[in-house]
């Protein structure tokens, strides 16, 4: 197939998938671009269809239909229901792991078992489904701790306790279910992608979420409100350390099962005064990081993914711009709880005419008049580039302030710890 007649299959609708729809049709590559489901954001760059993107024989029957070169699989969803799989098994190639390497973000379970097998740096844990006994762990682990429901949980699903009483809580509310119990990591968090096919991985790029959702990271964790790359916290000897400790050793140890992954794996890592640590996985690409990643890159990103995914590691060699950007979430009254959903989104033009900013559809949806709602929790990516954090974020905050969303919220201090260390 050469360059320029690729279509390509992007499963998903959220922020992300706006972000990978934009670098997917801007590649020299990509001749025509489907997402199924897509939203209105993405329909900016694609033909969106709709369709479940769980539904694997759906989405075959899709692929075959256009003629697609090139699956990319977005959200976790349809990686660990095996939509992956069924493209690989019909001869199509795919960016993203079969369902049983999904299972590193499926189960952190597995991923924290994994992780002592390989003698991987990680928080000491227990994993249980046993109520009493969860509550009878707790002790000794000591305040504060971190109490996670095994199974996916879209970015939230984790209680930091500071309290004994709030551990408890976290664990009752559990009802029985799966937890990993782990003790409380010091240090900085970061952001390590890495393009992985079977052994093989090649670091992709760096980034630091907020998953806090008020300033100064206080409240409840979100599926992130705001996200800056590179993160320059992850030193390039650090870097290495991760993928060396942590990343690669993963690799070989998931195709030593037979169980190889395909695709970007997104390792969460605390920067502990012993170095770096995993605190979990993810098997895509994160949201909003991928906001924030995406227009760095340079270069061709269909081929770039389709190498990956045909397993010609030696021809991955991911061109990030010099830049930095900052990605600013703007979410609906209520998040993360319930959000209010509804309510015009009015300025998205305005926003993008503010150098280097693009504002990238998270969660909305067409009114029948043609007006622009919010429809989910978090509901614009608004990210911009910059030569500097500090311009990066000041234009994203000016696009932020150039929108008109009543029924919206943002943090202002998105990139504050970088910043300080740079004043």
């Amino acid at each position: 197939m050469s360059k320029g007649s690729i279509t390509v299959l992007l499963l998903g609708s959220g922020g992300r998938e706006d972000a990978l729809a934009m670098g997917l049709r801007q590649s020299p590559s990509c001749d025509k671009l489907i997402a199924a489901p897509g939203n209105p954001g993405i329909a900016r760059w694609a033909t969106c269809v709709a369709l479940d993107p769980t539904d694997a024989e759906k989405v075959v029957a899709l692929a075959r239909e256009h003629n697609a070169g090139l699956v990319v699989v977005g959200p976790e969803a349809p990686l660990v229901a095996g939509v992956a799989d069924a493209c690989a098994e019909a001869g199509i190639p795919v960016f993203g792991p079969g369902a049983a390497a999904a299972i590193l973000e499926g189960s952190k379970g597995f991923t924290k078992d994994l992780c002592l097998a390989e003698s991987i740096p990680t928080a000491r844990y227990v994993r249980t489904d046993d109520t009493d006994f969860a509550l009878a762990s707790l002790s000794e682990f000591g305040l504060p701790v971190v109490i996670k429901a095994d199974g996916l949980a879209a970015g939230k699903g984790v209680t930091i306790a500071e309290t004994a009483e709030e551990a408890e809580e976290a664990v009752r509310a559990a009802g029985g279910g799966p937890l990993v119990i782990e003790e409380f990591l010091r240090g900085e968090e970061a952001s390590l992608f890495a393009l992985v096919h079977g052994e093989e991985a090649v670091v992709l790029a760096s980034a630091q979420d907020h998953k806090r959702v008020g300033e100064g990271d206080s409240g409840p964790n979100t599926g992130g409100m705001g996200a800056y790359s590179p993160a320059p916290v992850l030193t390039g000897e650090l870097e290495q350390r991760a993928m060396a400790e942590i990343v690669i050793p993963t690799a070989r140890a998931m195709a030593r099962a037979g169980t190889p992954f395909v695709g970007v794996l997104y390792a969460g890592l605390m920067l502990t005064s012993d170095g770096p640590k995993l605190i979990e996985y993810n098997v895509r690409f994160g949201d909003p990081e991928c906001e924030a990643i995406i227009p760095r890159l340079e270069g061709d990103l269909v081929q770039l993914l389709l190498c990956v995914a045909e397993g010609r590691m030696g021809d991955v060699r991911p061109q990030l711009s010099d830049t930095h950007s900052m990605t600013v979430i703007v979410a609906a009254e209520g998040y993360p709880g319930t959000p209010k959903r509804g309510g015009p989104i009015d300025g998205i033009e305005a926003a993008e005419r503010v150098p280097g900013v693009t504002v990238f559809h998270c969660g909305t949806a067409r009114h029948a008049s043609g007006a622009l709602l919010g429809a989910g929790g978090r509901v614009l990516a608004v990210t911009a580039l910059g030569p500097s954090l500090a311009e990066a974020r000041a234009r994203a905050y000016q696009a932020v302030d150039a929108i008109d969303y009543p029924h919206g919220f943002h943090r202002r201090d998105i990139g504050w710890r970088e910043l300080e260390r740079s004043e």
